[in-house]
């Protein structure tokens, strides 16, 4: 294989290219950064890159795994490797598996270090350079100082389109942080319910200055059920309260009404039984015969209680042990969401082939995150308005 190879003078020129203003990533990063050093200093260069190690981040932020081998360890999160042993093998690999440790990294370790170190040489004062290196793509952006530290955290549908607000808005905190950016770093999630989740998660996590002034919560009403005196399954809208357990939760009054007058039609629903309708005899469906006449007693309980039970049963996930599977980074992956016994328990990413039913896979995976209520919200408002969202229910706690 060796035979034909160019020699190392013959591609160091390409190496130093490729590789300026870059951070070198590498399974074991010391062993090839050393060879790297050693040749360049063959030839009289002094080839000086910051590294980061895909071990050593593996250790931290996937411990106890049996081993941190490039191949057990692929293997062991079902990272499909192709060409074993091999540069482009191993390097596709190195990639995937650096893609998972950055997914997992909540604290953004990595990028703040990263960021801290290169930037004063990589990154132009200018607002427009920074612009220019952003994607038009769907993700979580970390606005950082000259410290690197990450003084505002957002989700877009475009990056690039919303970090551009932030450098041409004249509001007092946007110009505020147009005095102080110094970088904008990024990760894709392909997902905007990744998006969602990742930036309220880190959010709280890092506690960037400019994001402060963010609502604690963000909804405030929820969707609750009662069984009245007459045995019928009752909705109705409140503010939302953190001792009892809402079907779904909703930013304000108004867009829980306007969801629930969808229902009633979809359900064949009583308006009065939903709390839509204020009235003391039959609900104004009744009088137009599009209900079947639960507000006065005309249809069974039992009836009527069974299409409510399955709206409720679509809009809550109480006690449900499911995968909700949606947009990935490309369009060789899908991103996973794990919900076990109405519990949330984080999200990742995976190739078309993986065996995501595997709970050992499925495990390697998912990167744990906190189940609060603002996650509840943020999931059940997605599932409400994106129908296209694939739910797998698991018959089995996965």
């Amino acid at each position: 294989m060796l035979r034909n190879a160019p020699k190392f003078y013959e591609v160091a020129k390409r190496i130093v290219e490729i590789t300026e203003d870059c951070i070198i990533v590498a399974h074991n990063s010391s062993f090839d950064y050393r060879i790297l050093k050693t040749e360049f200093k063959r030839l009289g260069f002094p080839f000086k890159r910051k590294t980061l190690c895909t071990v050593e981040l593996s250790k931290q932020l996937i411990p106890d795994m049996e081993s941190y081998s490039l191949g057990k360890l692929t293997r062991a999160l079902g990272i499909p490797v192709s060409d074993r042993h091999r540069a482009n093998g191993d390097a596709v690999a190195t990639v995937k598996l650096f893609k998972m440790l950055l997914n997992k990294d909540l604290d953004k370790a990595i990028i703040k270090d990263a960021v801290k170190v290169e930037q004063k040489s990589k990154l132009a004062p200018n607002l427009r350079e920074i612009i220019d290196e952003l994607p038009s793509e769907t993700g979580v952006y970390y606005i950082h100082n000259e410290n690197g530290e990450i003084i505002y955290i957002g989700k877009s549908k475009n990056i690039k389109k919303r970090i551009t607000q932030h450098f041409t808005n004249t509001s007092s905190k946007s110009k505020k942080i147009q005095k102080l950016v110094s970088a904008v770093t990024y990760e894709k999630t392909g997902s905007e319910l990744a998006a969602l989740l990742k930036e309220s998660a880190e959010i709280k996590a890092n506690k960037p200055i400019f994001n402060r002034a963010l609502r604690r919560t963000i909804f405030t009403h929820a969707l609750y059920s009662f069984i009245d005196a007459n045995g019928y399954i009752n909705l109705k809208i409140d503010k939302a309260d953190g001792n009892e357990s809402p079907i779904t939760t909703f930013s304000t009054r108004a867009s829980g009404k306007h969801f629930m007058f969808k229902n009633v039609d979809d359900y064949k629903l009583c308006q009065k039984l939903t709390g839509l309708y204020d009235t003391k005899s039959s609900c104004f469906k009744y009088d137009v015969k599009e209900c079947d006449g639960a507000c006065i007693e005309e249809e069974l309980p039992e009836n009527y209680n069974k299409r409510i039970s399955l709206f409720i049963s679509k809009y809550s996930y109480e006690n449900k042990n499911m995968l909700l599977i949606d947009k990935g980074r490309d369009v060789h992956e899908k991103s996973v969401f794990l919900i076990e016994k109405g519990i949330f328990r984080g999200f990742g990413f995976f190739d078309l082939n993986h065996q995501i039913n595997n709970k050992e896979i499925l495990e390697s995976l998912i990167t744990p995150m906190e189940n609060n209520r603002d996650t509840q919200h943020i999931i059940q408002s997605y599932m409400r308005k994106n129908r296209r969202l694939k739910i797998v229910e698991l018959k089995n706690n996965p």
